[in-house]
């Protein structure tokens, strides 16, 4: 039977591309797994450092998929998760063929070698998006190839790059997204517009951000907290970019304990961070569109309000497109940005 390898890591890209954002310091990976006859036994992703890598929780589901053992669900850490396969596979790997948007690990770290899973469970193919370019963690790919996995590489190479670009930017220097929620007319007020569900995840993203920037004037008028409540989170430290640096401090985001709050009429201050958040509306649209790498754009199934982007001119680039019950979400780049690499 001929394996559709594009259908199936396309399947990895859009699950991984659900937590871009969220997996901070570590990259967004996908993981499908199939059997022999093509059937899918699993499409998972890594969810958030420290959880288990997305082969490990895509190799979990495959496990009970395929053997109905659900003692393997109540397991969590990704070492446990390790040592109940190895332990009780008995094989039922055997002619599986594994899809990862990026190279599996080689290193043990918080969690174990991806690769030397692989190899022990005896998979039989493995194709490969983009190469790990880490120091640490590259090499997988050999593993496997010296255990006897048939290895194919570079599949949809470009697209798994572009999931991987933030990682390989904070590696080196440091990932700027602006992210931003707006109803199918394009406005941008009058009072809460994403679902429950979309606030849920930017908490999230702020949990997983070290910086948040905002305008100044979204500051005054909005008076927010900024913080990571609806995930139990750590609230970033904000950047507010301003001219005027007196702000009414009993604004809720100056309260929260152990942020650092700094006031700035220049993004000098970005250098000293690495995973960055910008949240506004089409000031700060305009003022950040030379240094922002990726646009998150939450767009709300609905129609009203009064204020939109007036004079914004900027033609985006799709990178994946994702809808929960109420909203569309949408990560894209500037047309001809550097995000194409």
């Amino acid at each position: 039977m001929v394996i559709d390898t594009h259908f199936y890591m396309k399947l990895a890209l859009d699950e991984a591309w659900k937590y871009q954002g969220l997996t901070y310091p570590n990259p967004a990976v996908g993981c499908t797994i199939v059997s022999q006859k093509g059937a899918i036994l699993a499409v998972e992703a890594h969810k958030k450092a420290g959880a288990p890598h997305a082969e490990v929780e895509a190799l979990k589901s495959a496990y009970f998929k395929l053997t109905n053992d659900s003692k393997i669900l109540d397991l969590d850490e990704s070492s446990k998760i390790h040592t109940y396969l190895l332990e009780n596979h008995n094989n039922c790997f055997y002619n599986i063929t594994l899809f990862s948007t990026l190279e599996p690990c080689s290193h043990v770290g918080k969690t174990p070698s991806c690769a030397s899973l692989i190899s022990k469970l005896k998979i039989k193919k493995l194709y490969i998006g983009s190469q790990d370019l880490s120091e640490v963690a590259s090499g997988g790919a050999e593993i496997a190839k010296k255990a006897g996995v048939e290895l194919k590489e570079n599949i949809l190479v470009e697209d798994c790059s572009r999931l991987l670009f933030p990682f390989s930017l904070w590696r080196e220097n440091r990932f700027v997204f602006f992210k931003w929620a707006q109803r199918l007319n394009g406005t941008i007020d009058e009072g809460i517009i994403s679902s429950t569900t979309s606030r849920t995840k930017v908490h999230a993203m702020r949990d997983a951000c070290d910086l948040l920037v905002i305008g100044g004037n979204s500051v005054r008028v909005d008076r927010p907290t900024l913080d990571a409540r609806m995930v139990n989170g750590k609230a970033p430290d904000i950047l507010i970019f301003s001219r005027s640096k007196e702000f009414d401090k009993s604004i809720p985001l100056f309260g929260v304990e152990g942020r650092k709050v700094t006031i700035s009429d220049n993004f000098s201050f970005l250098q000293n961070y690495k995973n960055i958040m910008i949240e506004g509306g089409e000031t700060m649209f305009e003022l950040s569109r030379d240094i922002v790498d990726y646009y998150l754009c939450f767009l709300s199934l609905q129609i009203g309000g009064n204020s939109n982007f007036k004079s914004t001119n900027m033609k985006f680039e799709i990178l994946n497109v994702q809808k929960d019950e109420q909203d569309i979400i949408m990560w894209m780049k500037q047309a001809n940005n550097r995000g194409n690499k």
